[in-house]
């Protein structure tokens, strides 16, 4: 069993990281967290190019998936960058459209989603009430906990959660009845694994980038006359938080490799808490100056505690942890 990336994903992960660092991500996120959302589009179109959207698609349907392990890969360099918009959901959605044998349906939103042309939110039973950024995508797709498979609208405007640029809105209830049944059911269970494997990757990017900046100021600042990162206590902080993102790495691979419920959630509580530490460390040793809109720090300060409680908060995660290791 392999335990590390190929060279061939790696590439594709270094690729989607150029691309990235290549774009202005942080003037992105300020711009879809005011209700602008073209320098966020334009963004989604590029990574699309790449085929990452692709990778949650299957081959009938012009993607060139599922591919979870690459997929996983991708979504940890979005949330490196702190990329804006629903592209967790466009990939659940993606799965769920694909797992429940609706061959119509299927060539209707599938092609244009893994082309990067659309986009889609969703809610599901096993996750929240609200749609992420229903203003904004193309899609929202609702799944009743009876198996209704709707195509709905928004209820009422988005509102702003701990991360501006993450605005949440409930579906309207209504909508075109797309599907129903046990295999939608089915279909919506994978789909919110999906989701929670991808936001696992997305919160160890997060806690990644929020670690490399935190070590970066401490190289700058001083006190005393000598650089903060050189005093016991803060490298000590700096250590641990690099130990719990390390920890995460492997059972973020193994989740995708798997796809076993226990080990995403499991992936998922480990990131996330992980990212969460590492923004309270990035915000420790910041002081203040790390939450003012002014420094991109606080881009990613935001979206760490969001992203650990999506898709699965920390007790719903230990929940299904315990679960499987019960069966």
């Amino acid at each position: 069993m392999r335990f590390l990336p190929t060279e061939e994903q790696s590439d594709f992960a270094r690729s989607l990281h150029g691309l990235l660092g290549a774009s202005d991500v942080p003037a992105a996120v300020r711009a879809w967290g005011a209700g602008d959302h073209t320098p966020g589009r334009a963004l989604w179109t590029r990574l699309a190019r790449s085929g990452l959207f692709a990778l949650a698609v299957d081959e009938a349907y012009d993607g060139v998936g599922p591919l979870p392990l690459e997929l996983s890969l991708g979504f940890v360099e979005l949330g490196r960058a702190g990329m804006p918009g629903p592209v967790v959901e466009t990939a659940a959605a993606a799965v769920l459209l694909s797992r429940f044998g609706d061959e119509t349906l299927a060539k209707r939103f599938l092609p244009g989603l893994a082309a990067g042309e659309t986009s889609a939110t969703l809610t599901l039973p096993a996750g929240g009430p609200y749609a992420l950024d229903a203003d904004a995508a193309t899609h929202l797709f609702t799944v009743s906990p009876a198996g209704e498979l709707r195509l709905s609208g928004a209820a009422a405007p988005p509102r702003t959660s701990l991360d501006p640029a993450r605005r949440l809105a409930l579906p309207d209830g209504g909508g075109e009845l797309l599907a129903a049944g046990p295999a939608v059911t089915a279909a919506a269970e994978a789909a919110g694994h999906w989701a929670r494997l991808l936001t696992a990757a997305q919160c160890l990017g997060t806690g990644e980038a929020l670690l490399a900046r935190t070590v970066e100021y401490a190289k700058q600042r001083t006190q005393f006359g000598t650089a903060i990162g050189g005093f016991q206590a803060v490298k000590h902080r700096l250590a641990d938080t690099l130990l719990g993102l390390e920890f995460a790495r492997p059972l973020l691979w193994a989740a995708a490799l798997s796809l076993a419920p226990d080990e995403v959630a499991a992936a998922k509580l480990t990131a996330g808490e992980a990212a969460y530490a590492a923004a309270m460390t990035a915000l420790q040793l910041h002081g203040a100056v790390g939450y003012t809109e002014e420094l991109d720090l606080s881009l990613w300060l935001r979206k760490a505690r969001p992203l650990r409680d999506a898709w699965g908060t920390p007790a719903q995660c230990r929940a299904a942890v315990l679960q499987g290791r019960a069966r």
